[in-house]
């Protein structure tokens, strides 16, 4: 019986690899024997079965990403992101709507029992107040119709990094629900406090100094990626086979104090 008959992990797709949570998730597949596949804008500094050049931003580079892919995965981990600082439109492409095309690319090649993670963030954590927009956006049929719908619902650049966690998180429960009954591929997401990136202090100028310091005041720390790695890989694995359209705030506890104490 191979591996993937077997329900355990062979041949991981992990975007944002090079850096950050990605190159740990990485780190971590590989140390267990487990082959991945880098997709990045710049290869990682460190060996992987393969690397794919990526520009999520960029429909038909994705499209000629997921064409290099092999024919059967076990799991996707969609971890590459931008700040927002980066730019409303860069933002909506590459955090949701590549992100999204990706997925939608990649479901041929995953085993039947396979598993998509996403990074979502606490950011996204008050998606319920914008519920319908993000279920009429999760609608929306490909990148292009998803540019469109933006178009007539602009999102404000300051509250760009925001909207499309929120968006991630509702889409990414929307579609595992529909996914898991038709294919048996499951869908999660982990939601990351304040983490130790290189990304975290453009985090800091558009987010603002004194909520990234109100998170990490209430999570005790910042988290680093190594702390967040294993909650992915936990969500990719057999043992959490009747977890689906979850998202998992990895945080030291920073949503749970601002849902019993928002001041």
């Amino acid at each position: 019986m191979s591996a993937s008959q077997s329900g355990q992990l062979k041949t991981v797709a992990i975007t944002g690899a090079a850096s950050g949570i990605g190159a740990h998730t990485a780190r971590l597949l590989i140390a267990q024997d487990i082959e991945v596949i880098a997709l990045d804008r710049h290869a990682p500094d460190f060996d992987v079965t393969r690397f794919i050049q990526i520009d999520l931003a960029d429909p038909l580079s994705i499209d000629a990403a997921a064409a290099q892919l092999p024919g059967t995965l076990d799991g996707l981990c969609n971890v590459a992101g931008v700040p927002g600082n980066a730019g409303g439109d860069i933002v909506a492409r590459v955090n949701y709507l590549g992100l999204r095309r990706l997925t939608e690319a990649v479901l041929p090649k995953l085993r039947a029992d396979g598993s998509i993670v996403n990074v979502a963030s606490t950011a996204g954590q008050n998606w319920q107040a914008r519920r319908a927009l993000h279920v009429e956006l999760a609608a929306t049929r490909d990148f292009t119709e998803g540019l469109q719908w933006l178009e007539q619902h602009p999102v404000p650049d300051a509250g760009a990094y925001a909207y499309f966690k929120e968006a991630l998180i509702v889409w990414t429960m929307a579609r595992a629900t529909t996914l898991r009954s038709a294919t048996g591929i499951r869908m999660n997401c982990i939601s990351p406090g304040p983490t130790d990136t290189p990304i975290l202090k453009d985090f800091r100028a558009s987010l603002g100094a004194a909520n990234v310091d109100d998170a990490i005041r209430r999570a005790g720390g910042v988290g680093t990626p190594e702390a967040m790695a294993p909650a992915i890989v936990f969500l990719l694995q057999a043992q959490s086979a009747w977890i689906n359209g979850v998202n998992l705030p990895v945080d030291g506890g920073l949503v749970a104090s601002r849902i019993l104490d928002p001041v």
